[in-house]
């Protein structure tokens, strides 16, 4: 089980001295985040100011960008970085797709991401082999590739995608055809073992891929003190207001609250919300413990579940240093 950080929504002139103490500290990776600000443009810094810490995105929304535009950046920055850079890509819900980025949301999530990661790959294929690039599709079509804007081949040209979601939709999609799976933060162990991880196998099995071949990265809440406490609530009731997200709720039983918060939201009513998430809820979806056992209880929670860990709460220098680097070290031979 590998240890990553998430990088905070910080501005770009900030990200170099992140990198490197992340590296410093110990971290498998650095994960970019679409929340704030673009999250390829520190990709650039991150690999400038690093030699081996791998970093990608957790996620960039695919919906809102073109196979082509995403084949570009990913392909470059693989090169920069000497194939550290892995593409993580999501969905984001139909509200922001339509109104944050004013695109059109698809018939089937599944069915356009899977044709942008098969758009994606032949445009890397013709790039790296001189396949002629002829994609037909339902929503793509790409037939163009003249020399002028071939970039040509590079020396890590497998770039890793990973794909995020919270349903079995894109679970099974990763299983099937990509490198990693970015568990959604609103998650809980049970619905990771009874809902993700069989679809995952599902779609694995379908092409007859064996679990070593996807890593899942699971992002996890933890609480070691109540302000910490307070903040996961927050988020959590947050994410569960969310319709799209209302299977891990139902799972536990807890579909009624769901709509409640949902309610909440519609009206802009924030601050109700964290009332609703009970001490057992919080307890599903946060590992609830101290600076001192957290490395262990993490490793017990999640093992056999995750293959790349990251705590919700981003890494930030200067701020328990010492504690990161502790933590970052025993999950070295992990």
């Amino acid at each position: 089980m590998k240890l990553d950080a998430a990088l905070p929504p910080i501005h770009l002139k900030e990200v170099p001295a992140i990198a490197k103490a992340a590296q410093e500290i110990g971290f498998a990776a650095l994960w970019t985040q679409e929340t704030q600000h673009d999250p390829f443009l520190p990709c650039t810094l991150i690999a400038e100011h690093t030699s081996d810490m791998q970093f990608g995105t957790a996620i960039a929304v695919s919906f809102a960008r073109s196979p082509a535009n995403l084949a570009y950046t990913a392909w470059d920055l693989s090169a920069q970085s000497g194939g550290r850079f892995i593409l993580g890509l999501g969905t984001q819900v139909k509200s922001h797709i339509e109104r944050r980025f004013g695109m059109t949301w698809p018939e089937s999530v599944t069915g356009k991401l899977r044709e942008q990661i098969q758009v994606i790959r032949a445009f890397w294929d013709c790039w790296q082999n001189g396949t002629k690039l002829n994609f037909r599709g339902e929503y793509y079509k790409a037939t163009l590739m003249s020399p002028f804007f071939n970039p040509g081949a590079v020396k890590h040209p497998n770039i890793p995608i990973y794909i995020a979601g919270v349903n079995t939709g894109l679970a099974k999609l990763a299983g099937e055809m990509c490198e990693g799976f970015h568990a959604h933060p609103f998650n809980s162990v049970k619905y990771l073992n009874e809902v993700i991880l069989p679809a995952i196998e599902e779609g694995l099995n379908k092409v007859g891929r064996k679990r070593q071949d996807i890593s899942v990265s699971v992002t996890a809440f933890v609480a070691t003190s109540p302000e910490e406490e307070s903040f996961a609530r927050m988020q959590i009731a947050f994410y569960a207001s969310t319709s799209s997200y209302k299977a891990v709720m139902d799972l536990h039983g807890w579909g009624e609250t769901a709509e409640k918060l949902s309610g909440f939201a519609a009206k802009g009513e924030w601050a109700e919300m964290p009332m609703l998430i009970t001490d057992e809820m919080l307890n599903e979806f946060c590992l609830m413990t101290t600076q001192e056992n957290l490395a262990n209880d993490l490793k017990k929670r999640y093992d056999g579940i995750a293959d790349r860990l990251t705590l919700y709460t981003p890494f930030v220098p200067k701020e328990k240093d010492e504690w990161w680097g502790e933590l970052a070290n025993a999950f070295e031979d992990t």
